[in-house]
């Protein structure tokens, strides 16, 4: 009987914890009878009325009958990216679906496949071992049991002396659950036929429609039968002859084979005992000899292009920052990993339809295993794809060119003072010849007789006129004196505070005449954001689809709000496609580019042209992209894990 699968795949489910998983179930039922159809559907209610209660999707597919070929409904659920699928169906067709599953290439660790056959453990997985694939199932037998596995270890011997049968997909000489249930079944009967030996049996006529007589009693000693058998302890209800209180193994796929994980029981419920617990969880043993695609971007000087004579292949053609963090990883958790460069040449954004490009688009899709980038971490990102911790923390800055210097002009030697020191040294020059003029007229030491050979002479004469003490200041602030000497004390006491005053100033403007002429000074219009907010002449943007970019449209911060308006309203010259182009813009344009400071900081030590204009406008860090339903969380939820090493690996690559 063909029965049918259920799928799902991962999107928003609020928990107590405040994580957001949202579980999207895709339903496939078989193409068969309408009667089959409903006992299919009866099977599945309670998975069906999900949606009403926990608040999820439940999609229903219909599975080919019989042995056609079911790629094309394979192929439709990997487009659809339905990574969780609950195949229910028999254990014919789960085998030969694996196969074709295998085929389209969908069975890595990013799917999630649940059987509802009680053999999955009987089917031939040999080939899924080692795929990572998440495989999981219940099992009635207890193999755990040392009985059960005695008997069981007797059947197959049997079963393998036997004439070999068509191939199936099951294991060798395995007991099905088929088989061990009716083992039971018959042990039942024995035992309520033990206990009825006072019964008679007559030979019954199957066209007469007489019932046994003694039937009722014997269905009532079947059901007071008790006997641990070869699928756990079976005891009956006495109301309905159902089975009660038995356990289900919650059984999953390993590299081991497969393995119990939980128990399910029919009156407490499901209880998980992963025997992983008892393992080691370094991840890298999870990680060991597995090849990685790593998806990355040409960035300087995080990846760039080796430069050799010689053609180079592979990894071989990178270096950078993150290719020394990648093999440092590589070389500590023991992976294998391909570099590829994002198609796009993008670090990924999401447009106004909610879709990703660039490289979150490959985690996404899962077409990469990892971003080993310059990829900023953001919330944004988060929802959609893992991070690791920050391997660099930086922040968004602006790139300018430096500002053209200015010859020395005519007047440049009165650069070194501002025109207010200059007229106050005027007016002070000025106020001191007044003061020495009016000071040499009062005293009488300063008047002296211009004709010695007549001492009775009435005339005299004073040297400090107007003029001639306006010639004193003049000298003595030039540093070259004057034939006019004063003799008085008081005109001597004005002459010697002057003086002094003058070697001050004429010290203090020396030494800054000196560095005015040597030093080239440089005026850039605009010193922070706020600066470019405010004026339009400068033009300025950021990187195309990615977090500067994003950050910006997303700000609520009324000066980055106003920038985003300016950026938005001319995304076309505005926004850049990648760095190289915006950097060349800036030395060639009056264009200012915003962009991550680690990248300003490298550029601007080797472009001497570049600078960088203001401090950081926000703080972030670069990690390590993975998906989300990636293989570190299947390993022992330690996916962060990959962030310590790389927090030990940041300074190895820096040296």
């Amino acid at each position: 009987m063909e029965r049918g699968t259920l799928l799902a795949r991962p999107g928003l489910w609020t928990r107590d914890t405040g994580w957001t998983l949202l579980y999207f179930l895709c339903c496939v039922l078989p193409q068969s009878a309408p009667q089959v159809l409903r006992i299919g559907l009866i099977r599945l209610q309670e998975l069906i009325k999900a949606p009403s209660r926990y608040n999820i999707k439940i999609k229903i597919r219909q599975l080919p009958s019989g042995n056609k070929d079911a790629k094309p409904l394979l192929k439709e659920m990997k487009k659809g990216k339905e990574f969780y699928v609950i195949f229910d169906c028999s254990r014919e067709t789960a085998a030969e679906i694996l196969k074709q599953i295998l085929f389209m290439g969908m069975m890595t660790e990013y799917y999630h496949y649940f059987f509802t056959t009680l053999d999955l453990f009987a089917l031939d997985l040999e080939l899924y071992r080692y795929s990572g694939v998440n495989m999981t199932g219940f099992r009635l037998l207890k193999t755990d049991n040392p009985d059960v596995s005695s008997l069981i270890e007797k059947w197959s011997m049997e079963r393998l002396q036997a004439p070999p049968r068509p191939k199936t997909g099951l294991l060798d000489g395995v007991m099905t659950t088929e088989a061990a249930l009716m083992y039971d079944a018959v042990y039942m009967v024995a035992i309520a036929s033990h206990r009825a030996s006072q019964l008679t049996v007559s030979s019954l006529q199957c066209h007469r429609h007489k019932p046994w007589r003694l039937g009722p009693r014997f269905m009532n000693l079947i059901k007071e039968a008790r006997w641990d058998g070869l699928t756990g302890r079976i005891t009956f209800n006495k109301t309905n002859g159902l089975r009660k209180d038995f356990d289900l193994d919650i059984i999953s796929l390993k590299e081991e084979g497969t393995e119990k994980i939980g128990i399910w029981n029919s009156n407490s419920g499901l209880n998980m005992t992963d025997g992983n617990r008892d393992r080691s969880n370094n991840i890298t043993d999870s990680l060991a000899n597995r090849t990685l695609i790593v998806t990355t971007i040409l960035e300087e000087p995080y990846v760039m292009y080796r430069k050799s004579d010689k053609p180079l292949y592979g990894n071989d053609r990178f270096e950078g920052y993150c290719l020394d963090l990648l093999k440092e990883l590589s070389n500590i958790l023991g992976f294998i990993y391909d570099v590829k460069l994002v198609p796009d040449g993008k670090y990924g954004a999401q447009n106004d339809k909610g879709e990703w490009n660039g490289m979150v688009k490959e985690l996404i899709d899962h077409r990469a295993d990892l971003a080993v980038a310059p990829l900023t971490i953001t919330y944004v990102r988060e929802k959609v794809i893992d991070f690791s911790k920050p391997f660099m923390t930086l922040g968004i800055s602006i790139l300018y060119r430096k500002p053209n210097g200015t010859n020395p002009g005519v007047f440049s030697f009165l650069n070194p003072l501002s025109p207010d020191i200059w007229m106050y040294v005027l007016l002070a020059c000025l106020g001191v010849s007044c003061v020495l003029f009016v000071i040499a007229r009062f005293t009488p030491y300063e008047w002296y007789n211009p004709h010695p050979c007549n001492p009775d002479s009435d005339v005299v004469e004073n040297n400090f006129t107007l003029l001639n003490s306006f010639w004193f200041g003049v000298g003595a602030l030039m540093q070259q004196g004057s034939e006019l000497m004063p003799k008085a004390l008081s005109t001597r006491i004005v002459g010697g505070i002057w003086w002094f005053f003058t070697l001050i100033i004429i010290s203090s403007y020396t030494a800054n005449l000196a560095a005015f002429l040597t030093v080239e000074r440089m005026e850039s219009p605009i010193d922070s954001a706020d600066d470019l907010a405010k004026q339009t002449k400068i033009e300025y943007g950021g990187l195309r689809d990615g977090s500067t970019m994003t950050f910006f449209k997303k700000s609520k911060i009324s000066t980055y709000e106003k920038m985003w308006a300016f950026m938005g309203s001319r995304q076309q010259t505005a926004l850049v496609k990648n760095s190289d182009e915006g950097i060349q813009r800036v030395l060639t344009t009056d264009y200012a580019l915003l962009m991550e400071s680690t990248s300003i900081e490298y550029v601007t030590q080797r472009n001497c042209n570049l600078t960088q204009i203001g401090g950081l406008i926000d703080s972030k860090g670069y990690g390590v992209g993975t998906p989300i339903v990636s293989l570190f969380q299947r390993h022992h939820g330690r996916a962060r894990n990959l962030t310590q090493e790389s927090e030990k690996v940041k300074e190895k690559v820096k040296n």
